[in-house]
């Protein structure tokens, strides 16, 4: 079983994914499913049409999509926002600092948190661009909600994967994703970590901004065992969804 746990569809500025597309993707590279956000704008601005458009995009494909629920945590309508997307299917809370305009530590995505906390979602915040969506703030947002799992998108890349393994050890909470990442240097430093392992890392393409196939191929590459491979390509990921 291949689960990626993070794409996004529609069109955003530089790429786009039609949900035709995605599916056709995932048959060809053998993901059986895929956990979707909504396009930039829609992570941005327009919460509620993307929620919807990701609800209608898991009620079609027969189970393979399961969305993330968005909203921009400045709207006084946040939370009520993603209450809507979780009565229509959410299953895990998607939060970009940098294209939502917000810090990390400022407080302001408390609320959207604490919703969060009583569905028992997963957090996947987007990282690698400073000065707000970096490893060490988000690990010490982790710290600070120790009763949560947050999963670190793209892990810094690239500028900032330097900052990952000591994020991960800062939070016990706190999961890497694959995308991006080189097997021989950034995910071996995962798994050869005493603290992290391969237990704390889960499969992730980043589509539209990632080729596929060429991310599937680094976790095959990987020098680790089958059993771990396992783990990181959905095992992983399963748990921490609790599906």
């Amino acid at each position: 079983m291949i689960i990626d746990a993070h794409v996004r569809i529609g069109a955003s500025r530089e790429a786009a994914l039609s949900v035709a597309e995605l599916l056709s993707t995932m048959d060809s590279v053998g993901i059986d499913r895929a956990l979707v956000a909504p396009s930039e704008r829609e992570i941005a601005y327009d919460n509620v049409s993307g929620n919807a458009v990701t609800a209608a995009a898991a009620r079609e494909s027969s189970g393979r999509l399961l969305p993330y629920a968005v909203a921009n945590p400045w709207r006084e309508d946040a939370v009520e926002v993603v209450r809507v997307a979780a009565d229509a299917g959410a299953v895990a809370l998607a939060v970009d600092p940098v294209l939502q305009g917000f810090d990390l530590l400022d407080g302001l995505i408390e609320p959207l948190l604490a919703f969060a906390a009583e569905q028992d979602w997963l957090v996947y915040v987007r990282t690698g661009t400073p000065p707000t969506a970096l490893p060490l703030p988000l690990a010490t947002l982790a710290r600070r909600h120790p009763e949560q799992r947050f999963l670190m998108g793209r892990s810094g890349a690239t500028d900032f994967w330097i900052d990952a393994v000591p994020a991960l050890r800062h939070a016990p909470n706190l999961f890497a994703d694959t995308s991006y990442a080189p097997w021989d240097t950034v995910l071996t430093g995962f798994a050869a970590d005493p603290a992290i392992g391969t237990d704390r890392v889960v499969f992730s393409t980043d589509l539209p901004y990632t080729v596929a196939e060429a991310e599937v191929k680094r976790i095959r590459d990987w020098n680790i065992d089958e059993t771990a491979r396992a783990a990181v390509f959905g095992a992983n990921l399963t748990r921490l969804l609790s599906l």
